[in-house]
């Protein structure tokens, strides 16, 4: 009869990675400087080995059982701030200790914090936003949730889609296509046929909804989309006032309104358009998404997203003992908040 599994070292991860000790330590780490190529070998050793950093775990200890993990791009953005707060503040009203982890867009970091929240038996690790949701990724994270499940945690997907059938994770969503399309209505019912899409970032699934959404509004109006309207743009606000100060610059004028992505893609939108010596909404019309600063400060009509409940509904389903095979997905609703950014198109141009 076998003993039992030898515990997987640091040693045993440098000399997998071919590399040394004090490589592997600085990469786990995350405070010293590695090579991409370095940093990608020791995470795969790190993987195939399933080995559980030692010095990351106990810094982490205070994810003890009882402990809600939320998992952030970051906590700067307002969108995954808002969540995160609604889920410290359930997590306190429950008698749990709430820990927040940041990957700064990075799903080999996320992939990484969930394997130690398993290995430190979390309650709960929740996990914010949007994702690319290839097949490397979905068979990675499935394992993880199993994983979870297994140790008698729950995986817990919020504003991201399901995992697929026989996954042991929850889901907490919100209506993003429906947003998208109730805010296209509205600039259609204002006349504007000519809608410019802002935000554009295919493969990814909180765009890819948003798009879907802004499509099918314009499609019950008997309008095709038009590709050149759909402009590729990250969810930042220089990113927002790069792309529309480009199109402004190239002198197209086929469009009367803007729907940005985000707000903070809007507000940099904003930003280029009145340099470009427009006005907002005699000029042109936009409207964002999501319902954050600076919404409200630039009179942005937006659609608004339940931020703190969503926060609070993951918590709550996470703890409430639910089978997460049978647990159908959580979806809140949204709204448009109407301000001062659309106006009524009076001629085509």
């Amino acid at each position: 009869m076998s003993g039992p599994a030898k515990r997987v070292t640091i040693r045993d991860v440098a000399k997998h990675a071919g590399v040394s000790v004090a490589t592997v330590s600085r990469t786990l780490a995350g405070d010293y400087p590695v090579q991409p190529s370095t940093r990608h070998k020791v995470l795969r050793a790190v993987r195939e080995l399933d080995y559980v950093p030692n010095a990351q775990a106990r810094a982490l200890s205070v994810a003890s059982p009882g402990a809600v993990a939320i998992v952030v791009n970051s906590v700067s953005v307002p969108y995954y701030a808002y969540i995160a707060q609604g889920v410290e503040e359930q997590a306190a009203a429950e008698g749990r200790l709430s820990l927040i982890c940041t990957t700064g867009g990075d799903m080999e970091r996320e992939l990484s914090i969930v394997q130690m929240m398993r290995e430190q038996r979390a309650e709960a690790v929740i996990l914010v936003g949007s994702v690319i949701l290839d097949d490397d990724y979905r068979e990675r994270m499935t394992r993880y949730a199993h994983g979870l499940a297994s140790s008698g945690s729950r995986l817990v997907l919020c504003g991201r889609p399901p995992l697929g059938e026989g996954v042991p994770a929850l889901t907490v969503g919100f209506d993003n296509r429906g947003g998208a399309h109730a805010v296209t209505a509205h600039l259609l019912s204002a006349g504007h046929r000519r809608i410019l899409y802002l935000g554009l970032r295919p493969g990814h699934t909180t765009s890819d909804s948003r798009v879907a959404g802004y499509r099918a509004a314009l499609a019950d109006h008997g309008l095709g989309h038009d590709p050149a309207l759909e402009v590729r743009c990250d969810f930042d606000r220089s990113a927002g006032y790069a792309a529309m100060k480009r199109r402004l610059a190239a002198g197209r004028d086929d469009f009367t309104a803007v729907f940005a992505a985000t707000d903070v893609i809007a507000a940099g939108a904003v930003q280029a358009i009145h340099e470009h010596g427009l006005r907002i909404p005699e000029d042109v019309s936009i409207v964002g998404y999501d319902d954050v600063p600076p919404a409200e400060d630039i009179g942005l009509t937006t659609v608004h997203l339940p931020h703190a409940e969503l926060g609070r509904a993951a918590v709550r389903l996470a703890l409430s003992g639910k089978d997460p095979l049978a647990e159908p997905p959580i979806t809140l609703g949204t709204h448009i908040v109407v301000r001062s950014s659309v106006g009524r198109l009076r001629s085509v141009r």
